[in-house]
């Protein structure tokens, strides 16, 4: 017992700690009484800078309904602490002595970068202080001429006396210099007033916060706070890149756990400052952008682009989970690399992925930082690039076949690893000519279907789900990615069960065939607004694929016959987009590979009853099926053997596609039943061999739901299906005229263009899913633009079983087509919220949602949803002396002060006691 409340002491009271969090706590209250705090109170305002002794400190004890109070009762006070720390941050970035314990400490640094990080959400959240945000952020300041003016964008050497306005100015006497601005470690002042009017006196200086990032960004590469400090340098300042990796061969010596923590605050606070986009719709953001990142991202100073691009991704890939540890440890101890390297990849991808919108005049803006990702040309720094990204996203499947369940702590950012592989195929062409010509393409496919097929059936995961597919559809376009399937794939034996394939043998596109299938039939039509995307990838390699497995080859004909039943045809007007994908997708084996697949070509004429019943599809002969299944259900029969019902969405009708085709009967008219569930080649003469591929078909899905303990975000259901738009073939011919440097693929730099002449194939729902009637003239619209000419010309060539051995005369090839897809801004805005969501939850899990950044915010782009606490578990216990212990700390940092605000707690719900846990549910 004296132990554990010796513990307690040294948490709580030890060299003053109480005293010092209880007058934190005062100087708190006071900023949030309606007397505005003068500026030259500088004692007050230190004492934030100086008596915080941690990030949790400040986290728990700056509470969000006391920034609440402050922010809507106390404005002026808030506007000053802001002005304050900022112009602490400035003074000591450019104070030649920093860091010293005594002029200038690195401790007040990081308790003013704590405490903005800490506001800055609360700012953003409401919208009624956007016009006060922009006046105290972005507008012009003063500055005077007989100082060191302002430097240009890019240049980091500016050190002067920056003086704002304020419209409630205290004092209209400037105060005098202090022996601390001797030294360099000047401070905001307010204008005089005799001076205001004096244009030879001021003049404009860059906005607060431009001067602000400037220098967090400089912070990132000072010696002595974030990098080693050495004799030999002649500033304090120096891009230095952080690891080796991209861009540097040699390794930083002297770098202390300190200098990477440091790193790490620094990126929250510029986190922070992005996250603005958090607080806007999805459909919002691409359209009105966040003008700190566009600010980051316009930087046209190369030296510091190129230091921040190479020191963020060779933090992020040199990151290895696999080295030696102890097990469990992740269990005691934080891993702050790990916190390091995550942080660092998801700031870059904030930077990557962002479409800075245009003002409407002049050329259009450019993201450096893009642009320069896509300049990387040498193969080492490529293949330190896979080999980095596969090291993460292998990681996953080594945690959970570990001999020691839970020995071996998950990494929870695989998703922004998989995003990062997105951005880099889509705006490096040689990245992904690399990564196509080297094998790596297929590799990365395998993981990519690992994570898509994990969790398509987790609705917290249905966003990465998505992204997963439209990556592989990214490198399905490459025209040398199709050929490349025809590789033999020989680890599936090492695979985990969920995306095993039973008894599989065949190429890397037979596997890929066989895991869109699952993906289809087995996600319970959670997936249905990705299935033209899933029908795309098919589309863009049957044309290449050679020896295409029995296995592979009944796949592709089950999903034919899936679509082609009435059930799903006449469930609403657009699911016959989808029958007219895969028939092309089958033409194209046909016409472009029919003498190297003579299995699949075999298993085409198994099922001619299916073909010609679908070109003799009418409405009356549809509906008549329908009605004669659901004489079948009510009378009793087991469901899985009758079919589906006419349903009202695609999702509902798509339910009959999860069975084995064994199982199921007849959808369409025409199609003799034979007294049992209709087979693909149930003709008598080929049963001998159905027979040895009936255990295929039998087989079911081997993924097993993950438990939905994710705690990765959501949209709203706005923008659920605001995924890129699928756009109709476009032969390679086409494609090849192309402009020049124009991706099939990539995101431009702005928004600005999104519109494609290329008709788009619709890919949501119908627009009256409960009022949808399907008419004769509906029917003629669509069921002779099928493509069925080439299959029904090979079915008449050889009216017995028996395919010819070589394609038919009558048989035209046409021109092999690319399935693309293009961006739309609210496309963009699903993809920002999607990123934005994976930071959000990594901050909770990283942090143990103590110092969590927008924990208890008002989140638009996404929903985030509340579940019950949890109680102590085996791998967290709480013994009475951790709950005392607890609790004193948790009564500090919740001592609550009511003030006649009138509104100053909404949103303050939350104070008393322990806040709910979060769960989220994904995009």
């Amino acid at each position: 017992m004296n132990i554990g409340w010796s513990n307690i002491y040294d948490k709580i009271f030890t060299v003053g700690a109480g005293d010092t969090k209880l007058a934190f706590k005062q100087a708190i209250f006071r900023l949030a009484e309606p007397k505005r705090i003068p500026y030259e109170e500088e004692s007050f305002w230190r004492s934030f800078t100086t008596l915080p002794e941690s990030a949790e400190d400040v986290f728990s004890l700056f509470s969000a309904p006391d920034i609440r109070r402050i922010r809507d009762a106390s404005l002026p006070n808030l506007e000053t602490l802001i002005r304050f720390l900022s112009a602490r941050i400035l003074s000591l970035r450019h104070n030649p002595v920093f860091p010293d314990p005594q002029r200038a400490p690195e401790r007040e640094l990081l308790n003013c970068v704590r405490i903005l990080t800490r506001v800055l959400p609360y700012i953003y959240e409401k919208d009624e202080l956007e016009a006060w945000e922009d006046r105290t952020f972005w507008e012009r300041r003063g500055v005077r001429k007989d100082g060191a003016s302002s430097t240009a964008r890019g240049s980091r050497t500016t050190s002067t006396e920056v003086l704002f306005d304020t419209s409630n100015a205290s004092s209209g006497a400037d105060t005098p210099a202090t022996q601390e601005e001797a030294d360099g470690n000047f401070e905001e002042r307010e204008k005089p007033s005799d001076e205001a009017d004096n244009e030879d006196v001021w003049e404009d200086s860059k906005p607060l916060a431009e001067d602000l990032i400037d220098a967090l960004i400089d912070l990132l590469f000072y010696a002595g706070l974030t990098l080693p400090l050495t004799e030999r340098l002649k500033t304090k300042v120096t891009y230095a890149i952080w690891q080796t990796g991209v861009g540097c061969n040699t390794q930083l010596q002297g770098v202390t756990r300190e200098m990477e923590s440091n790193r790490l605050e620094v990126l929250r606070l510029l986190l922070a400052f992005a996250s603005k986009g958090m607080y806007m719709s999805a459909a919002a953001l691409p359209v009105k952008g966040v003008k700190a990142i566009s600010f980051i991202t316009t930087c046209p100073d190369k030296q510091v682009v190129l230091s921040m691009l190479c020191s963020m991704l060779n933090t992020t890939l040199n990151f290895n989970p696999a080295t030696w540890r102890v097990p469990y440890d992740h269990m005691v101890f934080k891993d702050p690399k790990q916190a390091l390297a995550s942080t660092s990849l998801q700031f870059l991808l904030v930077l990557l992925l962002y479409p800075i919108p245009e003002e409407g005049r002049g050329p259009s803006p450019k993201n450096f930082f893009r642009h320069f990702l896509g300049r990387l040309h040498r193969p080492q720094d490529f293949q330190f690039i896979f080999e980095g990204m596969k090291r993460i996203l292998q990681q996953p499947l080594q945690a959970t076949s570990s001999y020691l369940p839970g020995s071996q702590k998950s990494l929870k950012w695989a998703n922004e690893m998989i995003m990062l592989f997105w951005e880099a195929i889509q705006c490096n062409k040689r990245f992904r000519a690399y990564a196509i010509d080297t094998e790596r393409g297929n590799e990365f496919m395998i993981l990519i279907l690992y994570y898509a097929i994990e969790y398509r059936l987790d609705l917290s995961r249905q966003g990465v789900v998505r992204m997963c597919v439209f990556v592989l559809q990214t490198l399905s376009t490459e025209e040398g990615f199709g050929p490349g399937l025809n590789r033999r794939f020989e680890g599936e034996e090492k695979l985990p069960p969920s995306i095993k394939v039973e008894n599989f043998r065949g190429t890397y596109g037979d596997f890929l065939i066989c895991s869109i299938h699952t993906l289809i039939t087995g996600s319970k039509g959670k997936l249905d607004a990705i299935y033209p995307a899933l029908l795309a990838i098919i589309n863009n390699i049957t044309a290449h694929l050679e020896h295409i497995s029995p296995l592979a080859s009944m796949k592709l004909v089950q999903l034919f016959a899936s679509m082609s039943t009435p059930s799903f045809l006449l469930a609403n007007e657009t699911n016959h987009t989808l029958l007219t994908s895969i028939l092309e997708s089958l033409n194209a084996i046909i016409e472009h590979r029919y003498e190297e697949n003579p299995i699949f070509v075999k298993t085409v004429f198994k099922a001619r009853k299916r073909f010609d019943a679908l070109r003799r599809f009418t409405l009356e002969g549809g509906q008549e099926e329908i009605a004669r299944l659901e004489q079948l259900r009510k009378h009793g029969h087991d469901a899985d053997h009758v079919g589906s019902p006419l349903r009202t969405s695609r999702a509902s009708s798509i339910d009959s596609m999860r069975s084995p085709p064994s199982a199921r009967t007849p959808s369409l008219n025409n199609v003799p039943e034979e007294g049992g569930p209709f087979t693909i080649g149930d003709d008598e003469e080929d049963t001998d061999e159905d027979d040895e591929h009936q255990h295929h078909q039998s087989t079911p899905s081997h993924s097993s739901p993950s438990g939905n303990t994710s705690r990765t975000p959501s949209v709203s259901s706005s923008v659920d299906d605001a995924v890129p738009l699928q756009l109709r073939g476009m032969s390679e011919k086409a494609r090849g005229k192309m402009p020049a440097g124009q991706s099939s693929f990539s995101r431009v730099n702005s928004i600005s263009s999104l519109n494609s002449p290329t008709t788009p194939v619709v890919m949501s729902h119908s627009s009256h899913p409960h009022g949808f009637s399907p008419s004769p003239q509906w029917i003629d619209t669509w069921l002779s633009l099928l493509p069925l000419h080439t299959i029904l010309t090979l079915l008449s060539v050889s009216p017995s079983n028996t395919p010819p051995p070589t394609l038919p005369t009558q048989i035209e090839r046409s021109p092999v087509r690319v399935h693309l897809f293009e961006w739309s801004p609210l496309s963009l805005g699903w993809y920002e919220s999607l990123l934005w969501s994976f930071i959000f939850a990594a901050e909770m899990v990283v942090q143990k949602g103590t110092v969590g950044v927008w924990n208890g915010t008002h989140i638009r782009l996404f929903k985030v949803e509340k579940e019950a606490a949890r109680g102590p578990s085996l791998m967290k216990p709480m013994g009475g002396v951790d709950a005392v212990g607890s609790n004193l700390v948790s009564r500090i940092g919740s001592l609550n002060l009511k003030v006649n605000t009138g509104g100053a707690n909404a949103g303050g719900g939350e104070a008393r006691g322990q806040p709910p846990s979060r769960t989220i549910r994904d995009v």
